[in-house]
C-alpha cells in the first residue's frame, strides 16, 4: 500500500499541476483538473473504490449483452498475451464499470484489492484520472501509469486503455489492462498498448459483422494504407454502416447517423454507368452464372421466354 507520507506529497504536486495553468497544455493535467474542479475528488483521499451490488452488475452485463458476447474470443487472447507478466484484463461499460475480466487466480486477491474488478466504478467522477475512466472522457487509447493517476492510493497501478466503438460507431466501452507490478518496462508497455488495440479492433469487427450479417462486408483502406475499418453494403449496393474507423477514413462524421449513400459513390467507382441497364446486365450475369451456363434453366429462373433471354443477352453482349 502506499506510505503515510506519500498521499500528502502526490496531492501537492497534483494540486501544483492544477495551479499551474498546465491544464491547458497537458492533457494529464486536463483530466486532474476536472477530477479535482468538476468532481471535487481530493487527491489524498484512501477510500476505497466504490462497488455494485451483484444484482446492479447482473443488470449492467444484461444491458450490454451483444458487447459482452463480442468481446470473450478477443480478452481471452489478450489475456494469454499479457496475463502471465502479471497483468489483468478488464472490460468497462460506457459508464466504466468493469463487466468482466481475465486474471491469474494467485493475482486475484491484489487485483480485488486495488478494486481491479467487476462492478468497481473507474468513471474519472469517482476515480479521478484512471485508465478506463479518462478513456471514457478523451475516447482515445492511453496509458495512465502509476502517479499519473489522480488518487494516491492507485499510484502503483500502471493502466493501459482502449475506446471500442458499437456498429453505428458510438462508444459502447472500454479494453484496459492493468498491473501493479513495478518491473514494468516502457518497452513491454508499449507492447500491451499494441496488443490492446488490436483486441479493441477484433471486438469492433464482431460486432459490425454480426449486427450487418445479411450484407456484403467491404473492407476500407485509410491514408497510410493500413486497414480503414468497415462497411456494409446491401443488396441494392447501398452503404447501410460503418465502423468508426472507416467513418474517419471515408470523411463521415462519426457522431452522426448514417444514411444510406450507394456504394459507389462513397467507395469509389464509374458512377456515370450507375444506371438501370448495368443492373439489368448484373442480373442477367447472376442467373447465368447459377444456372451453370444454361439458358433455360436461367430463363425459367427469371421468369421469362428462352427467345427474350436470348435477345437480352445480345444486347448486352453477353456471351453463354
Amino acid at each position: 500500500m502506499v506510505n503515510g507520507s506519500m498521499p500528502r506529497h502526490h496531492a501537492a504536486r497534483v494540486e501544483a499541476a492544477i495551479a499551474s495553468g498546465q491544464a491547458a497544455r497537458s492533457a494529464l493535467v486536463a483530466s486532474w483538473r476536472r477530477s479535482s474542479r468538476l468532481h471535487h475528488l481530493d487527491p489524498g483521499g484512501h477510500t476505497a473504490p466504490m462497488r455494485l451490488t451483484e444484482a446492479e452488475l447482473h443488470q449492467a452485463r444484461e444491458r450490454i449483452a451483444p458487447f459482452l458476447a463480442a468481446a470473450q474470443g478477443a480478452m481471452d487472447r489478450l489475456y494469454q498475451a499479457v496475463g502471465a507478466a502479471g497483468c489483468c484484463v478488464l472490460l468497462a461499460d460506457r459508464d466504466g464499470v468493469p463487466v468482466d475480466r481475465r486474471g491469474t487466480v494467485a493475482d486475484d486477491a491484489t487485483f480485488q484489492s486495488w478494486g481491479l474488478w467487476t462492478g468497481a466504478l473507474w468513471s474519472e467522477e469517482h476515480e479521478g484520472t484512471n485508465g478506463i475512466g479518462t478513456c471514457l472522457v478523451e475516447q482515445r487509447p492511453l496509458t495512465i501509469d502509476r502517479d499519473q493517476h489522480f488518487f494516491a492510493r492507485n499510484t502503483l497501478l500502471s493502466c493501459t486503455a482502449v475506446p471500442i466503438y458499437d456498429h453505428e460507431a458510438a462508444l459502447a466501452g472500454v479494453l484496459d489492462v492493468s498491473s501493479c507490478r513495478a518491473d514494468r518496462t516502457d518497452a513491454f508497455a508499449s507492447l500491451i498498448a499494441l496488443a490492446a488495440g488490436e483486441a479493441a479492433k477484433r471486438i469492433e469487427a464482431d460486432l459490425f459483422r454480426k449486427a450487418f450479417a445479411h450484407t456484403r462486408i467491404v473492407l476500407t483502406q485509410a491514408a497510410d494504407g493500413s486497414c480503414g475499418g468497415l462497411v456494409a453494403v446491401d443488396a441494392d449496393d447501398l452503404v447501410i454502416g460503418a465502423t468508426r474507423s472507416a467513418r474517419v477514413a471515408l470523411g463521415i462524421a462519426p457522431g452522426r447517423a448514417l444514411q444510406p449513400v450507394p456504394a459507389a459513390d462513397l467507395l469509389g467507382g464509374d458512377t456515370a454507368r450507375d444506371h438501370l441497364v448495368d443492373g439489368q446486365r448484373a442480373v442477367l450475369q447472376r442467373a447465368l452464372l447459377r444456372a451453370g451456363g444454361n439458358v433455360s434453366a436461367a430463363a425459367k429462373a427469371l421468369g421469362v421466354s428462352r427467345a427474350t433471354l436470348h435477345r437480352k443477352l445480345k444486347r448486352f453482349e453477353l456471351n453463354h
